[in-house]
């Protein structure tokens, strides 16, 4: 996905030209459908298709099963990309719907994400990325509590009513930056020589990109944070 091509997509997705049901009307749903956004504008630059072979052009079968694991990396991506946000996302709701402590919630993660842990090879899943991921939690329900406590139907109004000016909202996604980087760095230790260094540099860089593209849709401006 290049330059042009994501600010377009933030252009359509802030217009209403990517549409999600807001009959639902909900903040959880206009702040899931923003993370999901995301996630799936840097699958799309990640995960991208290889080159049309001969054989997929004679034999459109071949063609169609290449495009389907495509998509089902990329959906794997996409759920793997929200599992912290998903989590953060849930407390955060429960705290301010259901009236749920801070403690109790946190509670609830420290659980879900053991349960992770027993249930995943250590040379993939350990407990220092589950440690580092808690901390990215904690950082991801500060900020969705502060989108549920702000006023607004659509998500950029929500952000700007929650952090008023360009350099606070960037300031979060440089302190969420950091807690992710964390989060990968455990992993590279995690996992050792199979580790793609490459890989996870390049969905740092992608990321930034279309996490500073969104920031200039919301805020109007073309600088970068």
């Amino acid at each position: 996905m290049t330059g042009k091509n994501i600010a377009s997509f933030w252009a359509e997705f802030y217009s209403g030209a990517i549409v999600f049901k807001k009959t639902v009307g909900t903040k959880y749903k206009i702040i899931l459908e923003h993370e999901r956004a995301v996630a799936r504008a840097v699958a799309a630059s990640l995960i991208q298709p290889k080159q049309i072979t001969v054989w997929e052009i004679m034999i459109p079968v071949i063609f169609i099963l290449n495009f389907a694991k495509i998509k089902q990396s990329r959906e794997v991506f996409i759920q793997n990309h929200l599992f912290t946000k998903n989590m953060a996302l849930k407390a955060a709701f429960d705290m301010n719907k259901k009236g749920l402590g801070r403690q109790e919630v946190m509670d609830r993660v420290e659980s879900q994400t053991k349960k992770t842990l027993a249930s995943v090879p250590e040379t993939i899943y350990s407990d220092e990325i589950r440690r580092e991921q808690i901390k990215e939690i904690e950082l991801l329900l500060e900020h969705y509590g502060r989108l549920f406590k702000a006023a607004g139907q659509d998500y950029p109004v929500l952000v700007v009513d929650a952090y008023q000016t360009r350099e606070n909202y960037a300031a979060f996604y440089k302190q969420l930056k950091a807690a992710e980087n964390d989060v990968m760095m455990a992993a590279r230790r995690t996992l050792g020589d199979q580790a793609d260094s490459q890989a996870a540099g390049r969905l740092e860089e992608i990321t930034d990109r279309i996490r500073a593209a969104g920031v200039n849709k919301i805020f109007n401006t073309d600088s970068r944070p």
